[in-house]
Parts: C-alpha cells; sequence; structure tokens
C-alpha cells in the first residue's frame, strides 16, 4: 500500500460511492508510482460489488483521468491511479431516471387498458361521477394524457446485481437485435473495447485513432465475434504487437482487425503474433520436408533394385 497514493485519492469528491471504493481498493493496492494488477474478481470481494459494477467503476475512473489501464496478454491488467489528472468535467452526463416506458406514470397511477379511466369497465372512479382518487390522477386517454405501454421490460435497466456477460450470446436481448438488458452491458463491452484500442494506437503512432460511424459499427461487430471480455484484450494487443506489412501499411485500422477476428483472438491467445515472413519460411520448411522424403524413397528404390540386380548374377 502507497500511502502517498491513498492520501491523494480520499479527499476527491464528484464520484459515486462505488466509483469511490474502488478507487480505494486500488490505491491500497498501489505501489508508490500507482501501479496495481488485481483482478477484477479480486477488486469485487474487496469492495462487496458486483463483477459488472467494478467493470462500470473502473470505466468511470479511467475517462476521468484517475486510472490509466494497460491490457497486457497472458498476464493481468495493469492500473496506475493518477489523482492529479482527476477532471471531473469530463465525467459523463447522468441520464435522468425515467418514469416509465415510453415516458408513461409509474405503475400506481398508470391508466386502464385501452387508455380508459381507471375504474371498472371504464366507468369513473367514485359514486356519481366523483373526483379522481388521488392515485388515478392521471387517466389515459383524457385530454391527450400518455397511454402506459404493456411492454413494461422494455426499457428495464441492468442493475449491480446482474453478471457481466463474458461472450455475446446469439438470442439473449442486445445481440439479436432486440432491446434487452444485454443492451447495456453491450454498449459499456464496446466502449471498453474502443479504449483500449485508442489507447494502444496513440502509444504506437502518437496520434488519436479517427472514429465514426463506420469504426463504431466495427467495434460492435468485434465484441460480438470475440465476447465481452476477450475483444478489448485483443484489441490492444493487435496494435501493440501485430507487425505484418499490410497491417502496418494500414496503420491497424479496426476494419482490418475485424476481418480477421478469430484468426488474430488465436494468435492473441498463444502469444504470438505470425507475421508474413514467418509464414513464407513455414511454407519453405513445408516443401523442403517434402523434397527430402522424396529423395529418400528414391535412394530406397534405387537401392532395391541394386540388390535385386546382385542377386540374379
Amino acid at each position: 500500500m502507497s500511502t502517498i497514493i491513498m492520501a491523494a485519492c480520499w479527499p476527491l469528491q464528484g464520484m459515486s460511492p462505488a466509483q469511490k471504493s474502488v478507487l480505494i481498493s486500488l490505491a491500497d493496492q498501489a505501489n508508490d508510482d500507482g501501479v496495481c494488477w488485481p483482478g477484477i474478481s479480486t477488486i469485487a470481494k474487496r469492495t462487496c460489488l458486483s463483477e459488472r459494477a467494478v467493470q462500470e467503476a473502473i470505466a468511470w475512473l479511467q475517462t476521468v483521468g484517475l486510472v490509466f489501464r494497460e491490457y497486457r496478454f497472458n498476464t493481468s491488467t495493469s492500473y496506475t491511479i493518477t489523482p492529479g489528472s482527476f477532471n471531473p468535467a469530463a465525467a459523463p452526463a447522468k441520464r435522468k431516471r425515467g418514469t416509465g416506458a415510453d415516458g408513461a406514470p409509474p405503475a400506481d397511477g398508470a391508466p386502464g387498458a385501452n387508455g380508459a379511466p381507471g375504474g371498472a369497465d371504464g366507468a369513473p372512479p367514485g359514486a356519481d361521477g366523483a373526483p379522481h382518487p388521488p392515485q388515478m390522477a392521471h387517466p389515459g386517454g383524457a385530454d391527450g394524457a400518455p397511454k402506459s405501454s404493456l411492454n413494461r421490460n422494455r426499457n428495464r435497466k441492468g442493475t449491480a446485481k446482474e453478471p457481466f456477460p463474458t461472450a455475446a450470446q446469439p438470442g439473449r436481448d442486445g445481440v439479436d437485435g432486440s432491446q434487452g438488458d444485454s443492451e447495456t452491458a453491450l454498449q459499456a463491452a464496446c466502449k471498453l473495447t474502443w479504449s483500449a484500442y485508442s489507447q494502444a494506437f496513440e502509444q504506437r503512432y502518437g496520434v488519436k485513432p479517427v472514429r465514426n460511424q463506420v469504426v463504431n459499427a466495427n467495434v460492435k461487430t468485434l465484441v460480438k465475434r470475440l465476447g465481452y471480455e476477450e475483444a478489448p484484450l485483443v484489441a490492444a494487443w493487435y496494435v501493440g504487437n501485430v507487425n505484418e506489412a499490410f497491417v502496418v501499411k494500414n496503420t491497424h485500422g479496426i476494419g482490418v482487425l475485424v476481418n480477421q477476428a478469430e484468426g488474430y483472438r488465436t494468435q492473441w491467445a498463444r502469444g504470438q503474433a505470425v507475421t508474413g515472413t514467418a509464414a513464407q519460411a513455414a511454407d519453405k520448411t513445408s516443401a523442403n520436408f517434402d523434397a527430402i522424403e522424396e529423395a529418400k524413397r528414391l535412394m530406397r528404390q534405387r537401392g532395391a533394385q541394386g540388390n535385386g540386380e546382385g542377386g540374379n548374377a
């Protein structure tokens, strides 16, 4: 534990309890340079948060400059705590909590079916047209008031208690194009993947990569093909380790990565990048091996013929 880093982190304000607890947990494990490398599960146990909540907190801390994350293959991710770079203004805007699906009022004040006012069979509540009770202050259909949506789960947000998906699974919400809980997790995974790719790109080329709609679509495709956890790691490894002539010529474009996503994922998992020279060498070795085997076969054939002639003599 570094008391210098801890002392710099404790006074910081403008963050949620979950974000502060993750920051303090990282600072508690950091050395005097602010560097540590705990696993997500370790941070989750120390802070009593879910792994998904930890991932979201780290993404926020990275956005505001408090944490620099370095993805490393075949080993744990490295975190560098930088309290002096804290920029609260860089924090993403908080989303306003809706009152219900499609802006409908809460369930307690929801209108009746088909927009009919509350009460049995659409009759006004109370006897002889008495005023509506307080909980029925907004009957549906009256004066253009909004109607309640029948699909109340469409806009439901994920909670910190729900597990963070480890891979894109066909048939789940957010993967097959429908709206659901996994859409939020997919967006978070895309954000992490772009952050990993962008940081590695800037370290290699000294400039930030271009980001537009085409790039965003490629990042989303990469996450769906490689999974939520592996996509950021493969993206960072690709920029830092692949030195194929075609890839370097295209300055490690995200489109090139997507086109050969599974192949680069295999190289990342093995910890070895296959260059064009290595591939040519492998082909040459195979050709030489075939030529040697053919020469041995001819020698054995000639030897057998020689033995046969000697026996006849």
